[in-house]
């Protein structure tokens, strides 16, 4: 039998539940477009909300996709093109716009800096290799919505931040491992929990008045969101340091 006849044999409420997922994968576009307004009105915060979000859709639709067995059920749209899409613009493009729209880079720098970030992250989402076998990523993995994050979180220097991104553009080509929180088994008993942790510190951290520092306002906040930032960093480098398991997923 045909694709399409064994699609029609499918239970209605497989097939809604499929579509259901694919169009909350979706409203990650209508978010980020939400955060794109929100820098062209000068508010960090509601972009970063906004861009929160977003990271929120991604974070747990693939695993809705798995249990709705999209690809089974709806074998004539593709997924992962959606969710790739999405993420570039959520992940690449809106938080370049931000660098280059709150000067977060030294002037004369901002143009070229935001084109740059988007020109090395397609080498991320066209990259077969971009994950491992146990799901972890190869080289940065765009992660820009995250770096502008700690770029407003931690109020530094436009030429740190300029290091910064010129660092991780680097690192893009550099198969250095980094954790996928919600999909890399190691430690997930701790990472799961660590990465609420994160999100909640981040959260309260975020709306901190820009008059003042993040330390300052909420200090043991801030250390708890250090701490849970730290752990990240160091399953990284673990990973990164143990050379099996290289091969890239399937």
């Amino acid at each position: 039998m045909s694709d399409k006849s064994d699609h029609k044999d499918l239970p209605k409420k497989d097939v809604a539940a499929a579509w259901a997922v694919h169009a909350f994968t979706a409203s990650g576009i209508v978010l980020g477009f939400l955060a794109l307004v929100a820098i062209l009105e000068g508010d960090r915060i509601a972009a970063f909300l906004w861009l929160g979000l977003a990271l929120f859709v991604d974070g747990i639709d693939g695993t809705l996709a798995r249990r709705a067995r999209v690809s089974e059920v709806t074998p004539q749209f593709d997924g992962a093109t959606l969710d790739n899409v999405i993420d570039y613009f959520t992940y690449v493009v809106v938080p370049a716009m931000m660098v280059y729209w709150f000067d977060l880079v030294p002037a004369g720098w901002e143009t070229a800096t935001a084109a740059g970030i988007m020109a090395v992250s397609l080498y991320t989402f066209a990259n077969a290799g971009m994950k491992t076998s146990d799901y972890y990523f190869a080289g940065f993995p765009a992660l820009w919505n995250l770096v502008v994050l700690y770029f407003h979180i931690m109020q530094t220097d436009p030429w740190v931040n300029l290091t910064v991104i010129a660092i991780c553009g680097v690192l893009t080509f550099v198969p250095w491992k980094y954790v996928h929180p919600l999909r890399v088994r190691d430690w997930r008993a701790v990472t799961i929990p660590m990465t609420v942790l994160w999100g909640g510190t981040t959260l309260r951290l975020l709306i901190v008045s820009k008059d003042d520092t993040a330390l300052n306002a909420s200090p043991i906040i801030f250390w708890l969101w250090v701490a849970a930032s730290t752990y990240f960093l160091v399953i990284c480098i673990v990973r990164s340091l143990r050379p099996e398991a290289d091969e890239a997923e399937e």
